[in-house]
């Protein structure tokens, strides 16, 4: 195919999804930098069954809550539903109700929800742009191997290149989550809660019996089950609880790596150097393409110029 229409495509998928991918790429910036905080919180043994049935004890004395957030970084954790008002959130140090005060949870909420959806319920635009940015991969390699210079357009072009793997992995496994494809190896489904549901509490026991709570990320309903997600060994692993014990999930292999939630710190890095690196190339792009536009004289200026060289003489 013509490198010149190559180029012109790659430059409208650009523009018109400029917006959108701009915001999707600074938010994945954003929460690139969560895995790092949450595994450098987490001090083992810090967090106990004990621990977390204070809190729902003094919190939750009906037993009528159905899910728990606890994040390291910050000594607090949120039990939900069926509590008065809903939400409580708790320091661990002292047991009380926690300050209310804008956390870095606050900015990681916002930025997942920009990152999946926009600001306005566009789940569709954020599927569409990614689908546009692998376009735009796509395109730009047909384009061929760059001629490496010292310019804007030779170290957009050679950074593209050189770390390729992790510009398509990044917007790839994104789109795989987006729709629903988890990679995971079939494996028979576990049984579903027989019987009443498996108290909150309850749960908590059977987690903490053989796992550190200190790692851990949520206890929340899924189906009939209440299933756990544990950061264990630099992965977030998943646990159905049952009342015959806390049964392993498969991985849901796009989500962990496009999360960074595996190999310990060295995915989540990664992660973030290749947020970095195409929030860089997109900027680069449009402005490699600006500063061109605004160079080129316009066809009425060029067709004024031919006139008045042609009225003094000029070749």
């Amino acid at each position: 195919m013509n490198k010149a229409l190559l180029l012109r495509l790659h430059r409208w998928v650009a523009l018109i999804f400029g917006l959108p991918l701009a915001a999707v790429i600074a938010t994945g910036l954003i929460l690139s930098v969560e895995p790092l905080v949450v595994q450098g919180s987490v001090a083992p043994g810090s967090v106990t069954v004990a621990t977390i049935e204070g809190v729902l004890q003094r919190h939750d004395p009906q037993g009528a809550a159905r899910a728990l957030f606890l994040r390291p970084h910050e000594g607090t954790l949120t039990v939900r539903g069926g509590i008065p008002g809903g939400v409580a959130e708790v320091d661990l140090a002292t047991g009380a109700p926690a300050a209310q005060a804008t956390t870095l949870s606050d900015l990681f909420g916002v930025a997942r929800q920009v990152h999946e959806r926009l600001i306005f319920d566009a789940g569709w635009l954020v599927i569409a742009s990614t689908v546009a940015m692998l376009v735009l991969i796509v395109l730009g390699t047909f384009m061929g191997w760059p001629r490496l210079r010292n310019t804007l357009s030779g170290w957009h072009k050679g950074f593209g290149w050189g770390i390729l793997p992790l510009v398509i992995l990044s917007p790839l496994t994104g789109l795989l989550l987006a729709i629903g494809v988890t990679l995971t190896p079939a494996s028979p489904a576990p049984p579903a809660a027989a019987g009443p549901p498996l108290p909150l509490i309850e749960a908590v026991r059977v987690l903490g019996k053989d796992h550190d709570l200190s790692g851990l990320g949520w206890i929340r309903p899924i189906g009939r089950n209440l299933v756990a997600r544990l950061l264990e060994d630099g992965e977030m692993k998943t646990y159905t609880l049952t009342r015959d014990g806390a049964l392993p999930g498969g991985r849901n292999w796009p989500r962990l790596i496009h999360e960074g939630t595996w190999g310990g710190p060295v995915l989540p890095a990664l992660n973030l150097i290749t947020s970095v690196a195409l929030m860089g190339l997109l900027v680069t792009g449009i402005w490699i393409w600006a500063r061109r536009k605004l160079r080129r004289p316009q066809p009425g200026v060029r067709r004024q110029r031919l006139r008045t060289q042609g009225a003094l003489g000029e070749p």
